[in-house]
């Protein structure tokens, strides 16, 4: 049993070594657009919650040191699950079968969509198949935002199509002005009056990921779409055009959901692909340029919807939980393969795997599959509401992609970090050993907040802000081995915690 654990080791580094895709498969372009230089750094204005705001920011350092065991030193039970686990996802597609359907057959799902709620039915069905204990809906009120028709061009001093998304949550409408281009969000308050009247555009870069901190600089960039409007309708502006919230395009634009401040006039907003920003950041040095700009969108009444959970139960303390899961909804663009039904499969095929094997630990493992994440968290908030009184010791979402497997994000005290660390061993024949201080979910964190350890985990992400909220988000971009190496991560992670 350790000489196959130390031939899957040998396995991961040679995979790590060799990172070119398989004979007769494609990887996705990644074509850099760097920006024109900026007149004043990136910045922000005002306080408060960012709506997107806990989306994937991966730890740069580990904050917690923990003397790492010899795989010799941990429990026998931990090592065997370990080689079991590792063994079975070698070859093994099930996972991307599994995303695959999901992606080909419902498409995008956004709250309040016929897409969503089948994509709900199916999933539960799946984990019927797989023997889970329980499968079950329950029932979320979820907002239902139409995105409409759209469409904005340069009609002055040239005529250009220009390629937008709007954003999520924003009111439609139709305006006629003249731009002007800020590079960050903090000169919105700065230039003031100058602003009024005017379609206000934020060409904000994102920085290129940073793979020696694997830092993706989403966190300080994604306020230019949270709070962009209201800083914008703050200062008598008309509209809003956003640089989208990504650091590479091939002209594909953008989305995610915006917030309005209360009290604060709520005008037209949506996102331009970073060459479309360009373009009017150059026309605007030159001379007045006007745009025209509509949108379709509209908010109807709350929809019925639900999220879709499962169990697998455990032996000896059934009534204490491991949550594992993802959240099921997506924007309405794209087929939401990364952003998030990768990790929605990953969390079925995690429970399945353990299923498979007969790795039934001491406590339960809860899948949850959460609807409405993206723009409003109804799900999670729904879910904390009717179990949050339940002991959960240990929680863990995938919602960062499905690159290489890296590891996992860790929340929780000081001790608790260095107790999860000190496994990492098991983890290495799935490429996925860094264990870092600082990580979660969206879904998850409502139970972050009342203390329980939460886990983030954390594959490669230097791709995934390419793909994300974007009609580039397709299933093509899914790497079948990758996926279920992370499937077999989750799984081995929740066993470990709730065998403990």
């Amino acid at each position: 049993m350790r000489v196959r654990l130390a031939s899957c080791l040998l396995l991961a580094a040679a995979v790590s070594a060799c990172p070119a895709p398989k004979s007769g498969e494609s990887a996705p372009p990644v074509i850099h657009a760097a920006s024109m230089p900026v007149g004043s750094p990136p910045g922000s204005a005002g306080a408060g919650p960012v709506v997107g705001g806990d989306k994937p920011s991966l730890p740069s350092a580990k904050a917690v040191s923990a003397t790492t065991p010899r795989i010799d030193e941990l429990p026998p039970v931990f090592v065997d699950a370990a080689e079991r686990i590792t063994a079975a996802a070698q070859g093994r597609t099930r996972a991307w079968e599994l995303l695959a359907v999901l992606s080909d057959t419902f498409g995008h799902r956004l709250s309040g969509s016929r897409a969503l709620e089948r994509a709900i039915d199916w999933s539960i069905e799946q984990m019927k198949r797989d023997g889970l204990d329980n499968p079950r809906r329950e029932k979320v009120m979820v907002p239902h935002w139409v995105r409409g028709a759209e469409r904005a061009r340069v009609v002055a001093p040239i005529e250009r199509d220009l390629v937008i998304l709007g954003l999520g949550g924003t009111v439609g409408g139709k305006v006629r002005g003249e731009i002007a281009v800020v590079d960050s969000l903090a000169e919105i308050a700065t230039r003031g009056a100058e602003l009024r009247g005017k379609i206000v555009v934020i060409n904000q870069p994102m920085p290129r990921f940073d793979h020696e901190r694997h830092e993706t600089h989403y966190g300080e960039t994604v306020r230019i779409r949270g709070s962009g409007a209201s800083e914008a309708a703050k200062v008598g502006a008309i509209a809003v055009l956003i640089r989208s919230v990504t650091a590479n395009s091939l002209r594909s634009p953008h989305t995610g959901a915006l917030r309005y401040e209360d009290g604060v006039k709520k005008i037209p907003a949506a996102a331009v692909t970073l060459e479309d920003a360009e373009l009017l950041a150059r026309l605007a040095r030159r001379g007045k340029t006007t745009v025209e700009l509509s949108l379709g969108a509209k908010t109807l009444p709350d929809s019925p919807s639900a999220n879709a959970i499962a169990e697998l139960r455990g032996r000896e303390l059934p009534d204490e939980i491991v949550l594992i899961g993802g959240h099921l909804d997506s924007w309405d663009v794209g087929d939401g393969s990364t952003d998030d039904g990768g990790g929605c499969m990953m969390a079925i095929e995690a429970a399945a795997l353990l299923k498979e094997l007969g790795l039934v630990p001491r406590r339960t493992i809860r899948v949850v599959l959460f609807t409405n994440e993206e723009n409003g968290l109804r799900g999670a908030k729904a879910y904390h509401a009717a179990h949050g009184k339940e002991k959960h010791v240990a929680a863990i979402e995938a919602d960062t992609g499905s690159g290489a497997p890296r590891g996992f994000g860790i929340s929780g005290t000081p001790e608790e970090v260095a107790a999860v660390q000190r496994f990492a061993p098991l983890f290495e024949g799935l490429g996925a050993s860094v264990l870092e201080a600082g990580g979660g979910g969206a879904d998850i964190s409502p139970l972050t907040k009342d203390g329980v350890l939460s886990l983030g985990l954390h594959p490669d992400a230097s791709a995934y802000f390419d793909l994300h909220h974007s009609p580039a988000d397709t299933f093509d971009k899914i790497d079948p081995d990758h996926l279920e190496r992370n499937a077999a991560a989750m799984a081995l992670m929740a066993f470990v915690l709730a065998e403990r």
